[in-house]
């Protein structure tokens, strides 16, 4: 298990993970809604992660989002890089009823995010403008080349854990081992 933490003024985080894991949670962020994601991310990855974060909350959940996809991406990247045998690409689509999400990744060691999602407003009390805050930390802390589009959908709670969900399994597909792909670039490296 890799354990990665992160301690600032505003965001006290620890993150456990175990990358081929049972799908196994234990999230506590202080913001609900982002817990719930990360069950969810957590299960369809079918990683095994723990995380724990203490923030400022009381100001707003703006730095506990960020702080928490930088400290999976970092988790992440210690347990990925650097790249050998696995399948490198990973692709899914997910649907929530009306709503239909498809990730597409490259763990190419080369951060870059496409995100393409209709997001307004707040699901309960989260804001959902913080849905591409925390993608962008998450793919530039890892780094993967990240792409999040909405083919269709009107709920954003939908919309949004699709896109969790959609990202999980691409990063499950990914992280596939593949005995004959050595190091899966031309360059030799990533």
């Amino acid at each position: 298990m890799i354990v990665v933490k992160r301690e600032t003024k505003e965001t006290k985080i620890e993150v456990k993970l175990n990358l081929y894991g049972k799908g196994k949670a234990s999230i506590d962020t202080g913001v609900g809604f982002l817990d719930h994601m990360l069950e969810s991310f957590t299960k369809h990855a079918h990683l095994d992660m723990e995380v724990k974060c203490v923030g400022d909350t009381h100001i707003d959940d703006h730095h506990s989002v960020e702080d928490v996809a930088i400290v999976i991406g970092q988790t992440l990247r210690e347990a990925i890089y650097p790249v050998k045998a696995i399948e490198r690409f990973g692709n899914a689509t997910v649907v929530m009823d009306e709503a239909s999400i498809s990730c597409d990744i490259d763990l190419s060691n080369r951060a870059f995010l496409v995100f393409e999602l209709p997001l307004e407003g707040q699901v309960g009390r989260f804001d959902v403008e913080l849905v591409e805050e925390f993608f962008r930390a998450f793919a530039f802390n890892l780094p993967l080349t990240l792409h999040l589009i909405c083919n269709r959908g009107k709920n954003r709670h939908h919309i949004i854990e699709g896109a969790f969900k959609a990202l999980a399994v691409a990063l499950r597909r990914a992280v596939t081992p593949n005995a004959n792909a050595g190091i899966p670039s031309t360059k030799g490296v990533l």
